[in-house]
């Protein structure tokens, strides 16, 4: 079973936003949180133990234009998927909200499969992206680059089933992951691999991400299986990682 993707809806007609919430929530895989203000997604947004993997906004709010807050969105480095929400379905309407820094532009009134059809479409673009950059405790995690970087900028090159193993277990957030669970995610049902094929991939990631594998920060053992530093929960440098050479 995949973990719930956190979802922000700002929305400011409480019934409309309700409703759409109960609708992704019945279609599963959605984690959704709600603000009615901009200033409240604001404050939700820069939250130390809060993160988002994408944005439906409207742009009629009682504080403030949509458009605008896209494009304060994007300057402060936000690159999730943002998709608006809009009673207007002229061409400049829709280009405006484009060029403000959303990824896509539903009209109301829309079915609800449509946009859980467009959300997934999204994050699917978003995942392989290059754009695609997560923290991993006060680490950034580069999956298109196969990078980890830790705060200094030094770079630890990862292999693709390190970077998958790190992406799904992203995904859970501080929830624990089941060695089976992460076995399937990352292998698929093959009967030729086994539990000591991950537990060898973990050490192996481990050597290189940790300061001090023995006593782990970043990739935690936790009961009944894996789970992942929260952003700012694990502030140490690996100390055998490479020179410091800069982003890619």
């Amino acid at each position: 079973m995949l973990v719930a993707r956190p979802i922000l809806i700002i929305e400011d007609d409480n019934a409309f936003r309700q409703s759409l919430t109960e609708q992704l929530a019945e279609a599963g895989g959605f984690q959704v949180v709600e603000a009615a203000t901009l200033g409240e997604a604001t404050r939700l947004l820069e939250a130390d133990d809060v993160r988002f993997d994408a944005i439906i906004l409207d742009i009629a709010l009682p504080d403030g234009d949509g458009r605008n807050f896209c494009v304060r969105l994007r300057r402060k480095g936000y690159q999730m998927p943002i998709i608006m929400l809009t009673g207007s379905c002229s061409d400049d309407d829709v280009v405006r909200g484009l060029e403000a820094g959303a990824n896509d532009y539903v009209t109301k009134p829309f079915r609800a499969n449509e946009l859980i059809a467009r959300i997934h479409a999204q994050l699917r673009l978003f995942d392989n992206s290059v754009d695609a950059v997560f923290k991993i405790g006060s680490h950034t995690f580069c999956p298109s680059a196969k990078l980890l970087l830790d705060p200094k900028n030094q770079r630890i090159r990862l292999t693709g089933k390190e970077v998958a193993i790190l992406k799904f277990l992203y995904r859970a957030g501080d929830r624990a992951v089941s060695r089976q669970k992460l076995l399937e995610a990352v292998w698929g049902y093959n009967s030729a691999v086994t539990t000591h094929t991950l537990e060898t991939h973990i050490y192996r990631l481990r050597q290189k991400i940790e300061a001090d594998p023995r006593d782990c920060r970043l990739l935690m053992t936790a009961p009944g299986g894996y789970r992942l530093a929260l952003a700012g929960e694990a502030d140490v440098t690996p100390g055998a990682a490479p020179s410091p050479v800069g982003f890619y």
